[in-house]
């Protein structure tokens, strides 16, 4: 779908991957006050699908649902959504949070927590990637960020998987940027800490006083912030930054 504009070229197209609510909302609503038309995505909570595309009013441009868990339903998910218009970026930002610690439980149990989480977030943002890439790279030009953690740098107890996946996905924005430069395809990442989402209140339990102590800020960040740095991400004047992953976390932690 393409909209009405008064400039001589359609306005610019992004797919953010899990953008109902949290960060993935904010990174929508923050891309469309910017001049992008907006693909969101969800999985399941088609309720908040709708308020956040009811949200982003006449920036809109699709909603898609796709579970990610299976990482098949990736590559599926960008053609369908390419073939109401072409993207001129990517934000993979859905994920999932299962603590387990690493000796808990016996193997099953163990594997099914790797598998799933591995799924959502490395193999599925991997499939759009390779998408979206050889698309972008067809076009000349093209942008990906990835949303990873500061537990990608820094590691965490019981969510050591959790830490590897964003682990992974930071190295693989890192390899890509130089992979694929030569046909202008750019890609960045974002790693917040502690976020003021529903995924991180269900994992802090009874630690909040802990976890504020922990940031010099006295704050956890907000989606908002998230959403600014990715903003950034996509305007010209970051080019020159491809393959940086910024640090979103209060100078809580530094590598």
């Amino acid at each position: 779908m393409q909209l009405v504009s008064d400039r001589s070229e359609p306005l610019p197209r992004v797919l953010v991957t899990g953008s109902s609510r949290g960060i993935g909302r904010a990174i929508a609503l923050r891309l469309a006050a910017s001049g992008w038309r907006v693909a969101l995505h969800f999985a399941h909570d088609e309720r908040a699908a709708a308020e956040t595309l009811a949200a982003l009013g006449p920036a809109a441009s699709g909603c898609y649902r796709a579970d990610l868990s299976d990482p098949e339903q990736a590559p599926r998910l960008w053609a369908a959504a390419s073939a109401d218009g072409p993207f001129d970026a990517l934000v993979n930002n859905a994920g999932i949070y299962i603590p387990h610690g690493f000796l808990e439980g016996d193997e099953a149990a163990f594997l099914e927590n790797y598998r799933s989480i591995m799924a959502v977030n490395l193999e599925s943002p991997l499939r759009l990637m390779r998408a979206a890439a050889a698309d972008f790279a067809a076009a000349g030009a093209g942008r990906i960020v990835n949303v990873a953690s500061r537990v990608g740098f820094k590691g965490e107890a019981n969510a050591a998987t959790y830490a590897a996946s964003k682990a992974a996905l930071i190295n693989f924005t890192r390899s890509l940027a130089v992979e694929l430069a030569p046909k202008n395809v750019q890609l960045f990442g974002i790693a917040p800490g502690w976020v003021e989402t529903a995924m991180a209140r269900d994992g802090m339990g009874e630690r909040l006083p802990e976890i504020l102590a922990s940031l010099p800020l006295g704050r956890m960040a907000s989606p908002e912030d998230c959403a600014n740095a990715t903003e950034f991400f996509l305007r010209p004047e970051s080019s020159y930054l491809s393959g940086v992953t910024l640090d979103i976390n209060g100078a809580s932690y530094f590598h």
